[in-house]
């Protein structure tokens, strides 16, 4: 399949100034409903995980492990049939 754009040598950037007056302003964000503002309060009351919020008990759990001593293993006896 032939390309339809050209991958030889290095392509260029070119920054145009726009005037600050001919962009559009960003709108700010729409707030959160109220029952959604209400829940996050309940999730937070309640130690439990909310969304965008860095949670330390993922992180711990997400982590690799750092030794031999991190992993538990059950021991199951040879020749139980388990």
């Amino acid at each position: 399949m032939t390309p339809t754009y050209s991958v030889t040598g290095r392509q260029r950037r070119l920054f145009v100034p726009v005037p600050a007056d001919s962009v559009p302003p960003v709108p700010p964000p729409i707030p959160d409903p109220p029952i959604y503002r209400e829940l996050m309060r309940t999730w937070a009351d309640r130690g439990r995980t909310l969304p965008g919020r860095h949670d330390p008990e993922w992180v711990r759990l997400a982590a690799p492990p750092r030794g031999p001593g991190d992993l538990s293993v059950s021991r199951d006896p040879r020749g139980d049939g388990r």
